[in-house]
Formats: C-alpha cells, structure tokens, sequence
C-alpha cells in the first residue's frame, strides 16, 4: 500500500486527532477571509473561532510557543474570553483524553470544556490550576453524554492580562500509540506486504526533521504540493508505530526535490543508526531506542514530472540521484535503494515528453525516457526502479488528440471520452501494466547489465481514477492483480494508491469496501508460486493505436473473456486458480490441469453482487462480500457468474 500527507488523508483517516490546526497556523478569526481552501482530502479543516469580542484574541508572532504565531487571549474580569473549535464527532458514553499548552502573563482562571449541546449542562467542563509565565501542559479528560456530529471544545478564560494558548489536542481514549483502532485493525487484516510512505507529492518540499520530538513543538507547516497545512503529528516515528500496528514493512521515499542528499543520509541514520549515532542517539532521546532497520529506500516522489517541487531535467537528476544513493549507502551499506523512473507510457500520458523534446511520444533513449536515462547513467546506484500509472475512467489517451494545442500540458492534454463496454473499461488498467513488461524488455536489450544486477520493478503508485469502489471496479483491480502476477519475473514490488481507500470511513467508524474485500480475498486464498496458464481463446487485438496507455499485445490470459491466473501456495499444497468475469453474462470454462495431480475436498470463493455499481458503504448493507463455497471435487468444467471473481482452491495430490 501506499500512503501519503495528502491534505487531511493521513491525520483524519488514520490519527486519532480530532482538533485540527491544534497549534494555531490560522489566525483565530469569527469569518475566514477570502481565498483558496486547501485540498482538505480526508474531512473539512475545523477552524478556531473567537469566544467573546473578536479583538480580545491575537495571534503573537514575538514569542509564539512553536511555528510562527501563538494566540493570546486578553482577559475580562467576569466575560469569559478565549477560543472554540465545532464540528467534532462524538460518541455517547465514549471517553476522550488530551492535553493543552497553557501560560498567562497575570492571574487567569481558565476552563477547557467539551459542549455537545445548546443548553448550559450539555458539556463537561474541566478548571485548569494555577497558570504561570512559563508553558506547562495540563491534562484533559471528559466523556460525552450523546452521539453529535457538532462537539465543540472552549478554552475560555477571566481575570486580568492575558493568557496564551500554545497548543491543544483531543484524542478518543481508546487510540492505539495516536492511531485511530478501526482503521488500523481493519488495515492491519489485509496483511499488506509493506506501506511507502511518507509521500508522494507532499514530500518534495517537507523537512523530515520538522516531524520528530516533542509533538506540541513541532511546527506547522504549509504543505505547496496540496496547497494544505499540515501539522507535523504524524513524523518517521509516528509511522514507523503505524508499521508495526498494521504489521507490514516500512517502505521510506526520501525528498529528492527540494531536499539533499545530506538530508536523506541523516534520515536513514536517524531511522536505522544505533544510539551510538548522533541521529540514532536522537531517535533514542525521542523515546525510541531500537533502530527501525528499514530495508527499503526510495530517491525522490515522481521527480520526472513538471508538478513535483523541486524538478529538474534528466541529466541533472541523474547526478542528484547518484550523490543520494552514495550518502545513504555511507550510512547504511545494507540498505535496498530503488530510483524513481517513468517509462515511455508515463511521460506520455503525463505530457512529460512533449514538454521535453516537443514529441507527444516518448521515445526511448532520449531526455523523454527517464528510466532509461538512470539506467544509463545511474545503473550503479539503485537495485530497483519504480514506475507510477493512473488510469482514467472514461478517458483514453489519443496521441493526436491535442497535439497541435501549443499549451498541451496538464491532466485533459490528449485524452478523449471513451465508452466502451465493461469488458474493455475493466482491462484499461491492467494494459498500463503490459506496457510496463513491453518497455522492461525492450530495456534488457538495450541494458543487459541490468538483468546481471537482477535489477526489478517496484509499481508504487497506481489506481484507476474516477471510480467509487464498486463491484465494476473490483473486477478491474482483480485483473491488475492477474496482470501484475504474470510478471513477477521483474515486478517485485506494489503499492496500491492509498491503503485507505480500502475503507469506508467517517469520523468515528470504519468498514471494508469492495476494494478491501477484494484485497483480503487474494491475500487471504490466492497463492504466491507462479503457475502457467494456456487457452484456446486469445485476447482480441488493441482497438486503439499502440502508445500512451495503450501496449502492443492487450493484457490478460488466453481465456477471452475470461481473465485466468494460477498459483501454488507457498507450502505447494493447494493450487489456487483466479477467474475474473468481466462482463454481464455467465461464461463456461474447462479446467486442464497438467503437471500436477489435483484432488479431494475443494473449495472456492465467490466475489460479485446483483449489480456493476454494487458497493459496500457505511451504515447500509452490504452487497458485495466473498462468499466461501466447498466443492467435493476438482470440477471438469465450471460456470463463471457474470460480474464476477473466483478463486478456487484444490488439493494437490
């Protein structure tokens, strides 16, 4: 899986923090002024409000307790002044814990209360001791009395001068190490290999050093990729206890935009070092003293693309690549690095190439062919290489669509509508895959040094967008599992875009969508040994021209329509065999099984729902779940439903 500071994706979805803005990045104000929202992707940003006439709050900018600019509340004698935050998500009975930052320049009597209703008893209020010049942290502890979508936390104050408030946070009390226990426990069940992270796009202008230590300390940062704030809460060490929550392997990017190659040699230090290392020494004092002994590291988040802060044309990235590779691997010899590429197919679609070398198709060997270009020049320094697609829904891209347009850049530059009948939709993805095996071969030959290296692939990045996880685009992600499956000769590596798009969330519950369920269902039946698959049904030729997101040869097996793949587990025990059915009617499949006798008590899982759009989502019931079939025999011949995925599961013999 892949994860990533997309806005709010991270601190709503999976952090248990229910205040945003906790230390006081916006100026407390009663109406916004004017000007671009950021992204907010996971949940709408809250924002501090004014309690009392608006000119007792401002925002000091001399001595702010951290980031820029802390709020100083001036102070009536019998008129409680000071801020409130609504829009919190409360649930009866359900404890909640936290803390606030507190000093006052005089004597202040301050309250902190959780409100979850108009009347005056409708909150829970708790009176801060004495408060002092210097900053102290004050617990906080309430339970509310009713479920509400609109809580509000106060932090009010009377007296005389003025008090400042450095910092607040509210968690549920049931949060595991600040993660939210739904979403982690339902992730944690996909058994997912590894999760990259930290980023994506929010990386190439973040300072890792800026999310570590002390959380009430670390400054809020404006994140340019996603036009957001962030708060820095969630840091290396915050993720790597995400890693261990969801048991899968940590999967670090370092910033290869805006960042240096001193800086991602100090992070693999601070992350891997022993405490007799300065950085490991920190990481130590910061309360974690085993190193995280991350194997596997990335240079840079889509540097190839015109978006990414930071970019710079292939030649000069080549050298930035190389002096990362050699700082990090001063830190840490044993470390995994794969480099960041873009094929042919992406810098296409991407409009890469054409901003490069004038050509809307990349051609091999020159500045639009980024992976080949570190192949070229950087073979030395990485074991992998990544790639990243996103395929369109209801788009394809037309290399002469476009093309005469001087400013053909950006998400719409050659792509046109597209309809076509469930069977082609669902392949669109899985062709983004062939073209990656297409280019891999083409890159052997012309790097043999490559295939001495056992150089792999890593998809680090791919979703289809545009769709809401249903049974239609189940179907899809089950046949880019397939796709991908028949190529582990190279590919070695995936992350899916994001982990939590696995899940239907709110603010305080959480359910696996189809996307999850599809997940769970190979992870959980499907095996992992490679097994051949013949047919006498072969895929029809592309019906479009070769190029862009289009491969020469469409993806999947020899079983039109049919999508088929086979697996032993890794015991050899069973053979597992895979059928996706995309299309509206039942198909018949004849099973030859040669190589290995196959017999006894079977069985199989059916994926599919009474409709294409059939979906899984919160508070209704759900409509597409796999459902487990035993089978009292190996079957000759079996009927594949329409819409459909299938795994079967026989014994060997």
């Amino acid at each position: 899986m892949f994860i990533e500071h997309l806005a709010n994706l991270v601190n709503h979805l999976l952090w248990s923090e229910m205040v945003d803005d906790r230390k006081f990045y916006f100026p407390v104000v009663a109406v916004d002024p004017p000007g671009p929202a950021g992204r907010e992707l996971g949940g709408k940003l809250k924002k501090w409000r004014p309690v009392g006439p608006q000119e007792s709050v401002t925002m000091d900018k001399d001595h702010p307790y951290t980031g820029d600019q802390t709020p100083r509340i001036t102070l009536d004698s019998t008129t409680p002044h000071g801020v409130q935050q609504s829009g919190l998500a409360l649930v009866k009975g359900k404890a909640y814990t936290g803390r606030v930052v507190l000093a006052s320049d005089a004597a202040a009597r301050v309250k902190v209360s959780l409100v979850w209703g108009p009347n005056g008893a409708d909150r829970q209020t708790i009176t801060i001791p004495a408060v002092h010049s210097g900053y102290a942290k004050f617990p906080l502890k309430f339970t509310a009395q009713v479920d509400t979508q609109e809580g509000r936390l106060e932090i009010v104050g009377t007296g005389s001068g003025a008090f400042h408030i450095g910092a607040v946070s509210l968690m549920p009390a049931d949060n595991v190490h600040g993660f939210r226990p739904d979403t982690t426990a339902l992730l944690r069940e996909l058994n997912s290999g590894f999760y990259r992270l930290p980023g994506g796009n929010f990386l190439s202008d973040h300072d890792w050093h800026d999310a570590i230590g002390d959380p009430d300390k670390r400054p809020p940062t404006w994140d340019y990729a996603w036009n957001a704030m962030q708060p820095n809460d969630v840091g290396m060490d915050e993720f790597m206890e995400m890693c261990k929550l969801l048991n899968v392997d940590p999967y670090v990017t370092v910033n290869a935009g805006l960042g240096d190659d001193h800086s991602a040699a100090e992070l693999v230090e601070y992350a891997n070092g022993s405490v007799h290392t300065r950085l490991g020494a920190l990481r130590a004092a910061n309360g974690h003293p085993e190193p995280y002994h991350v194997h596997y590291w990335n240079v840079g988040n889509e540097p190839y693309g015109y978006w990414q802060i930071g970019h710079t044309a292939l030649r000069y990235y080549e050298m930035k690549h190389n002096a990362f590779a050699k700082a990090m691997r001063r830190v840490d010899p044993s470390i995994v690095i794969l480099a960041s590429g873009a094929m042919p197919d992406e810098m296409t679609v991407t409009t890469n190439a054409r901003l490069v070398t004038g050509k809307v198709q990349a051609e091999y060997g020159t500045e639009a062919d980024w992976t080949g270009g570190l192949l070229d020049k950087s073979l030395d320094y990485f074991d992998g290489l990544t790639e990243h697609w996103y395929a369109r829904v209801g788009k394809r891209f037309d290399p002469e669509a476009h093309k005469d347009d001087p400013f053909f850049r950006g998400n719409d530059a050659g792509y046109v509508p597209v309809q076509e009948p469930l069977v082609d939709w669902a392949r669109r993805p899985s062709n983004r895959v062939r073209e990656k095996a297409e280019a891999w071969e083409e890159y052997k030959k012309r790097f043999p040094a490559m295939v001495d290296k056992k150089i792999f692939l890593a998809i680090d990045e791919w979703a289809y967008s545009g769709e809401r996880p249903d049974l239609r685009l189940a179907l899809t992600y089950a046949e880019v599992f397939h796709e991908m499956f028949r190529h582990t000769d190279f590919i070695q590596m995936a992350a899916f875009t994001f982990g939590t798009a696995c899940l239907d969330i709110d603010s305080t519950h959480a359910q696996f969508n189809t996307n999850g369920w599809l997940f769970k269902l190979y992870r959980e039946h499907f095996g992992t040994l490679p097994v051949g698959v013949s047919g006498n049904s072969p895929m029809p030729a592309p019906k479009w021209p070769v190029g862009g997101d289009q491969p020469k040869v469409n993806a999947g097996s020899p079983t039109y329509p049919l999508d088929v793949v086979a697996a032993f587990t890794a015991d050899r025990k069973f053979l597992t065999v895979a059928v996706v059915n995309p299309t509206e009617s039942a198909q018949e499949l004849t099973l030859n099984i040669g190589g290995v006798e196959v017999g006894g008590k079977s069985r199989m899982w059916l994926m599919t729902g009474p409709k294409v759009d059939s979906a899984d989502v919160l508070g209704k019931p759900p409509e597409v779940v796999p459902v487990e079939t035993p089978l009292a025999e190996v079957p000759k011949k079996v009927s594949i439903a329409p819409i459909s995925i299938n795994i079967y599961e026989f014994p060997v013999r």
